[in-house]
């Protein structure tokens, strides 16, 4: 699944047709009880972070969605129930929060059960320019789908003769990138089975809201002598007190506020490139070191840092029960690579994959929580905490070889933010590069040479 914005996903004119909570589930949510499982770290740090970026004066979307194809046109009430089913089977969908407290600065969740939750079907009309209906939706995506309002997610379908493109989106807060990429294949299945007539009864997937309360849990068991603390309070001392950004000029100026951003995405290599590449990483640990090999290379050759430090994502569904969850089970770990003694590919390869294999378990303790133990003052300015590098193997995901022919694609907001997020996914065909950095002529001069640079490292293990 690509990784773009709303704006390159092949949107085509059609009549559109959206779904929301319907006014008799939002009514019974407002009343509902206190539920006793608290956010996750990440989610409370998500939502706290939108609230502080909203009192500076700065609305800034960040919801994640996806875009997909269904045969011909939908017979909308089963794509209706293909949709319902599938927001029920998953409880964080149904479940949001409420400032409480003295000064109202505590989060508290509420659930709704499951016989509780009904969508209700507008029917928007028929769009012919394709650029109206772009701007249309992405208006409707940031509205809806806020990280300070719930509901918090909204369905659409473009309807045509010939085809019936789905649209979905939904704040961070309650899914992650292996959530949006299970997504088609789920309600391909779903709808076919209501078409025929049937009612498909998924098998039921653990809840997110689940491991919240355990995930927190056992953060809340540690205190700042932990040996996780310490680890980032010496990694944060020599990032000069900070969270890492891109260690390349990115034509900031700190006294101009949250810049805009801009996308770059692209396909960095075919099949064959992509297979190479793996094969020449695969003793080091697989193509995600070799990315992060390359990528200390080439910013060492561009901004001249000795060292390159960042923050590595990792998924937390360390067990095999939340592998069907719809949620975000993300974590980071701190990674520091002297690049001065990686001095070529291999030599990178192997320092990569000492500081992994010393630093991975660094992300099963929620960052949010480490940064409170440490009593730092974080307060978040920006969307991002930090900048990212992400690979990602695609592959192997139910239904990842019909992507391209439903013309499936994972959504990403471009809105405001002074770090670059990057994103590297091996698919069937090749792999793709998707990226978000500040809008800035030196910016854009800087990402497009890192992006033909790694292009160039990848091409170079080639036999």
């Amino acid at each position: 699944m690509r990784m773009t914005d709303i704006q390159r996903c092949e949107v085509r004119p059609g009549r559109l047709v959206e779904w929301t909570f319907s006014p008799a589930t939002i009514a019974t949510a407002t009343g509902l009880p206190e539920d006793s499982r608290p956010p996750a770290y990440i989610q409370e740090s998500h939502i706290r972070t939108a609230r502080s970026v909203r009192e500076d004066g700065l609305f800034v979307p960040t919801w994640l969605g996806t875009a997909f194809d269904l045969p011909g046109r939908a017979d909308l009430d089963a794509l209706q129930e293909a949709l319902r089913g599938w927001t029920l089977r998953h409880e964080t969908l149904r479940s949001g929060f409420r400032w409480s407290g003295e000064g109202g600065d505590e989060m508290r969740r509420f659930t709704l059960d499951a016989d509780a939750v009904s969508l209700e079907r507008t029917e928007v009309g028929d769009f012919t320019d394709p650029a109206e209906l772009v701007r249309h939706l992405q208006e409707r995506f940031d509205l809806t789908a806020d990280a300070l309002r719930w509901p918090n997610l909204i369905y659409t379908a473009v309807v045509r003769d010939d085809s019936t493109s789905v649209y979905m989106a939904f704040d961070h807060s309650n899914v992650d990138a292996h959530s949006i990429h299970r997504i088609p294949a789920e309600i391909h299945e779903l709808y076919a089975a209501h078409v025929a007539g049937g009612a498909l009864e998924p098998a039921p997937a653990s809840s997110y809201v689940d491991f919240c309360e355990i995930e927190r849990t056992d953060a809340d068991r540690i205190d700042d002598s932990h040996e996780i603390v310490a680890r980032w309070r010496e990694f944060i001392r020599r990032c000069d007190g900070r969270l890492p950004n891109f260690p390349v000029d990115l034509g900031l100026d700190p006294g101009a506020g949250l810049p805009t951003q801009k996308l770059l995405r692209e396909e960095l290599t075919g099949p064959d490139t992509a297979a190479a590449f793996e094969a020449y990483c695969r003793p080091y640990g697989g193509s995600s070191v070799g990315v992060l090999a390359a990528t200390a290379l080439i910013v060492h050759e561009i901004g001249g840092q000795p060292v390159y430090r960042t923050v590595v994502p990792f998924h937390t569904r360390v067990k095999s029960r939340w592998s069907d969850s719809v949620g975000w089970y993300v974590g980071g770990a701190p990674i520091e690579i002297p690049v001065e003694e990686a001095y070529d590919l291999p030599s990178a390869l192997r320092t990569v994959r000492a500081a992994l294999h010393a630093g991975r378990h660094l992300a099963r303790m929620p960052l949010a929580r480490v940064l409170h133990l440490l009593g730092a003052d974080f307060r978040p300015t920006s969307p991002d905490l930090y900048s990212i590098v992400s690979y990602v193997d695609t592959r192997g995901i139910a239904g990842s070889g019909r992507w391209a022919a439903q013309k499936a694609y994972g959504l990403i907001r471009v809105s405001y933010g002074d770090q670059v997020c990057a994103w590297v996914t091996r698919l069937h065909e090749g792999l793709w590069f998707a990226s978000r950095y500040p809008d800035t002529d030196v910016a854009q001069k800087n990402m497009r040479l890192y992006v033909e640079r790694l292009r160039d490292v990848i091409a170079s293990t080639v036999p």
